[in-house]
């Protein structure tokens, strides 16, 4: 049974991966055998994670590259497939927030919340997309959030963006699983982090969220790992189109 969860010998590509979440989802891929490619924009930040991933054993590369710009895609995944080998998995897990009222919320920012966490994706899985289909067999993972199912105040775009990540998951499905290509998303609830880590040391909303929360907890980022592993290998080669909340049991309950 473990060797359909085994990933040896496949390339993985994690977008925004230098740090939190993304970070945390590349070392689960690269523990299950995975080759890692890490992408960012930042060269340090993405310089640091790949000097810790390998320093923990892991076979490491980083590629710089802006995920909403097609074009520095494009390169990128040609560079993936050239100097690292076919391009197996892909985590789309690039992301960004911003919150205001919603009454007051620029229009600049609500589209540049649908350009990183929904154009992006789609520009990604695009790209990775036509070389998986030349070879019948790939794996997406697009990284969504409780919000892609419930909606709180101050961040309806945000809210917006991971809805339809959620619903282009299932597009996508219903365009690629002829292709022998699996596209799932994975839907983290509140994660300790260091982009939550006011939030964790805020008493009342760490109180809140205990008491939403039927885990009654904030979630570790190694959660995530067993279900993006779950994703990535044959454990799921009849599982497309679906969204795997892993919230501690948040979006279950009233």
């Amino acid at each position: 049974m473990s060797n359909l969860f085994n990933l040896t010998g496949s390339v993985a590509l994690i977008t925004g991966s230098s740090r939190g979440i993304g970070l945390a989802l590349a070392e689960a891929l690269g523990d299950a055998g995975a080759t890692l490619v890490l992408n960012a924009r930042s060269a340090e930040a993405l310089s640091a994670a790949k000097t810790d991933l390998e320093a923990k054993g892991h076979t490491v590369h980083s590629y710089v590259a802006d995920v909403t710009d097609q074009a520095a895609v494009e390169t990128m995944i040609d560079n993936i497939e050239d100097e690292v080998g076919p391009l197996e998995i892909l985590v789309n897990s690039a992301g960004a927030q911003q919150r205001a009222p919603f009454l007051e919320f620029p229009v600049d920012g609500f589209q540049r919340l649908l350009e990183v966490n929904l154009v992006a994706p789609f520009i990604v899985a695009q790209a990775a997309g036509k070389k998986m289909a030349e070879r019948g067999h790939g794996k997406i993972i697009n990284i969504g959030s409780v919000q892609s199912q419930l909606g709180r105040p101050t961040i309806a775009p945000y809210t917006a963006s991971k809805g339809g990540l959620k619903l282009l998951t299932r597009g996508l499905c219903a365009d690629l699983a002829p292709m022998g290509i699996q596209v799932n998303t994975l839907a983290p609830g509140y994660f300790a982090t260091e982009l939550t880590k006011a939030l964790v040391e805020d008493e009342e909303f760490s109180g809140w969220l205990a008491k939403r929360t039927p885990a009654g907890r904030w979630g570790n980022v190694e959660e995530l790992g067993g279900a993006a592993v779950f994703l990535a290998s044959e454990a799921s080669s009849f599982v497309n189109g679906q969204t795997i909340f892993v919230d501690g049991g948040m979006t279950s309950v009233v």
